[in-house]
């Protein structure tokens, strides 16, 4: 189930005539489940990232930096159950996993415990339309908080074409990459992965390297699925991409002094994916544009907050198919002084 709530707070000190009249802004505590989660047919290892939310007397920024405060410990069961239609075809219980790359900042850090499943999503997940159902039980109080999310089905792109051997990015007019969208997606974040090699040091190492061009998103009127979709973007700003990402800056690894040369390599566009609640979820936490800025919290997790929903990556590369940069790039990519040179047999 879906829920749009809104969340009010209200601290004041009244007074008239002389009389003060002071409140407890401290209510009774309630045990209330947060719980964010995704599933993408592209991993292997899924997380669930599941916290209590907290209260007490003083500074609310104390207790954020303390890990009991949001954390169930060993209370809970989670499980993750896979469906195909109706029937349940596998069922998966997550163990806690503790991670120690959450940055700094309000909550504490950098470790994190999470709730950890090993699976991969069968093959003919499209066959078979699997859903996947969160189920959280409190062993202590015995409530019970679930979700449920389809999964991002693959989709067609049909420019750039399948099976192109090459791109250039040195056309004056707009370009655009075109696709069919997914049944059960419904934004799209696309963006090209230029990957290009590095001669590091006196010792004249290679290493792979990439940059992200990133393009703007577009939305799905539905999640049918089938529905023609396109980007514009303009080919110059590749160009200017590369020379705000590549060069090395203070407090990187290397410095641009360690690079001898490079060389070009190739680009993949990559399509991420969101489903249908975390299209909602997102829409929903944008900057607000009005004058009204009061926004309301989305949920679809029952008997908690939070959610559980589906995203796919896609990439227009395969085993088979590597998209060479082509040779006007290439030479003008030699001319912006960023250390490229001539790729033998390009």
């Amino acid at each position: 189930m879906k829920k749009v709530f809104f969340l009010f707070a209200l601290v004041s000190m009244l007074s008239f005539n002389a009389c003060e009249t002071d409140f407890d802004v401290t209510a009774e505590w309630k045990d209330i489940t947060v719980v964010y989660g995704l599933i993408s047919q592209n991993d292997s290892v899924h997380y669930v990232k599941i916290n209590k939310a907290f209260l007490g007397e003083g500074n609310a920024l104390t207790y954020a930096q303390e890990a009991d405060s949001a954390s169930y410990l060993n209370n809970l069961e989670v499980r993750i159950i896979e469906k195909a239609g109706s029937t349940e075809t596998r069922s998966f219980n997550l163990d806690t996993t503790t991670l120690f790359n959450k940055e700094e900042g309000i909550f504490y850090a950098p470790e994190q415990v999470v709730y950890k499943a090993s699976f991969k999503v069968p093959a003919d997940y499209v066959n078979k339309d699997y859903t996947y159902h969160l189920e959280i039980k409190n062993k202590i109080t015995g409530k019970v908080i679930t979700a449920q999310t389809p999964l991002v089905h693959d989709f067609a792109v049909e420019t750039p074409r399948p099976g192109q051997q090459s791109i250039n990015f040195t056309a004056e007019s707009n370009q655009r990459v075109k696709w069919f969208s997914a049944k059960n997606g419904r934004r799209y974040n696309v963006s090209v992965r230029f990957w290009f090699d590095e001669v590091i040091g006196p010792g004249r190492d290679t290493l792979a390297r990439s940059i992200d061009w990133n393009f703007s998103s577009a939305k799905s009127v539905s999640v049918q699925g089938g529905e023609s979709m396109e980007l514009l973007y303009s080919p110059a700003s590749f160009f200017t991409v590369c020379k705000s990402l590549i060069p090395y800056k203070s407090g990187d690894e290397f410095s641009e002094n360690d690079v001898v040369s490079r060389l070009v390599n190739r680009v993949e566009f990559l399509f991420a994916v969101s489903g249908d609640e975390l299209n909602t979820y997102m829409e929903v936490n944008e900057p607000s544009s009005g004058i009204v800025q009061e926004k309301p919290d989305y949920t679809n997790i029952e008997n908690g907050i939070g959610l559980f929903s589906c995203r796919y990556l896609k990439s227009t590369e395969t085993p088979s198919v590597k998209m060479r940069i082509g040779p006007s790039t290439e030479e003008r990519l030699i001319n912006e002084n960023l250390k490229f040179v001539k790729k033998i047999g390009n």
